[in-house]
């Protein structure tokens, strides 16, 4: 094991990530850059489902797919992996007796799942009182939905978020969309490691652990944000808009000669400076387009001569002019021009690891900057397995031959 450097926020502690695919394993990925010891259990043989959702693949030193998705990747830097089958006696066991040394769990099997195998949190807090222990599911624990398998694509049209995203239903395309990531996921990954610091932050003050309950939709309502309570407080549903604003015109993409950009006129003073840098004053002058409130009511007659004065240049060309001009603007990046990007090179957005198969692994640092107790960027996503000897010696004790025992077991 790499030793957690003493100046992370959470080298004193560590977890033990019962959870595959994302949601799960991005709350452990966080607390892992924030320097937690995270053992990531997976099963014999096949491990995380993500390792294998490919390609792509990454590669080894001589160009060949190795069994690491990407996908897998982008998930569990900076963990240890052991191999248990927590099906048998002896993997229970060995749970349990990891548990001893472990300040949190996190899992993500269905609900009453780990209860069979006497791994749930009534039975594990039998024998550390203080643990605290997050479940991540699709519904939650309870109401009639628990029992339901919990998918991103799904929660995001359950959950409100479909209903505003995509194109106007009256234009070409229009229609609910989903978005380009799995964001109900991820969020209920943040969510999920937020709720366990602030569980750790009880504990220290009080000795108390405690249950943590995390549910795919109940995060996809909440971060329904400004559109649920504009619904609360109206009782009118959102709809969708596509790229445009349902208040402010024109704040939208804009297709230029060689690619498109992000228009965001915020004032009359800005839409009159955006129509006098395509050399279109009129537009500006003409009292339907004038005012905000104007552009919103005529916007149908607006958007098209605006669409085809941002046509004639190329995306670059207008990004310049605009942002001297003063007016909000900004390019619309495919992830190559991302990586490019001379401020997303500052800030060293980009990772690069070393890998025992591949030699290095290229991947994305953790966002969070501090200034005293810095994420960790020191451990690559591990290969399956890669950390089962080392976890069991160090923290249980055992001896090559009690470990070789449980291999041929098929336990670990």
């Amino acid at each position: 094991m790499t030793p957690p450097s003493p100046k992370t926020s959470l080298g004193h502690i560590r977890v033990l990530d019962l959870t595959r695919v994302l949601a799960g394993p991005w709350c452990a990925q966080n607390l892992a850059d924030l320097g937690a010891d995270v053992i990531k259990v997976e099963r014999p043989g096949a491990g995380d489902d993500t390792r294998s959702w490919g390609p792509p693949y990454l590669r080894d030193q001589d160009g060949n797919d190795t069994t690491e998705a990407a996908y897998y990747l982008a998930a569990n830097r900076g963990k240890r992996s052991i191999t248990l089958d927590i099906s048998s006696p002896e993997g229970q066991q060995i749970v349990r007796d990891l548990v001893l040394h472990c300040d949190v769990v996190l899992e993500n099997y269905k609900v009453g799942q780990l209860k069979k195998y006497g791994l749930d949190y009534e039975s594990l807090r039998a024998i550390r009182p203080d643990l605290v222990f997050c479940s991540v599911t699709g519904f939650g624990q309870d109401g009639p939905y628990a029992h339901r398998p919990g998918y991103d694509f799904i929660i995001q049209g359950m959950g409100g978020f479909m209903s505003i995203t995509g194109e106007r239903d009256d234009l070409p395309g229009g229609g609910p969309q989903k978005a380009g990531i799995a964001i109900s996921d991820l969020m209920t990954g943040m969510y999920a490691s937020i709720a366990v610091l602030a569980a750790l932050t009880h504990r220290d003050r009080t000795g108390e652990g405690q249950y943590i309950d995390m549910a795919l939709l109940d995060v996809q309502v909440a971060m329904m944000a400004n559109m649920a309570t504009n619904f609360l407080s109206s009782g009118n549903a959102p709809v969708r808009w596509g790229n445009a604003h349902p208040n402010i015109v024109p704040y939208q993409t804009f297709a230029t000669a060689d690619g498109h950009i992000i228009v965001a006129v915020g004032n009359d003073g800005q839409y009159r400076k955006f129509v006098n840098a395509g050399g279109r004053p009129d537009l500006a002058d003409d009292p339907r387009f004038a005012t905000n409130p104007e552009r919103v009511r005529n916007r149908d007659l607006l958007v098209p001569l605006l669409a085809h004065m941002v046509k004639a240049r190329t995306k670059q060309e207008w990004i310049d002019q605009l942002e001297q001009a003063g007016v909000p603007c900004g390019p619309i990046n495919r992830l190559d021009e991302v990586f490019d990007n001379p401020q997303v090179q500052a800030r060293g957005m980009k990772l690069a690891l070393p890998h025992p198969a591949a030699g290095q692994v290229n991947l994305v640092r953790s966002p969070m900057r501090m200034s005293a107790t810095p994420p960790r960027h020191d451990m690559p996503p591990p290969m399956l397995g890669q950390h089962t000897d080392e976890v069991l010696a160090e923290l249980l004790g055992q001896d090559a031959q009690q470990i070789a025992a449980l291999r041929a077991k098929g336990v670990v």
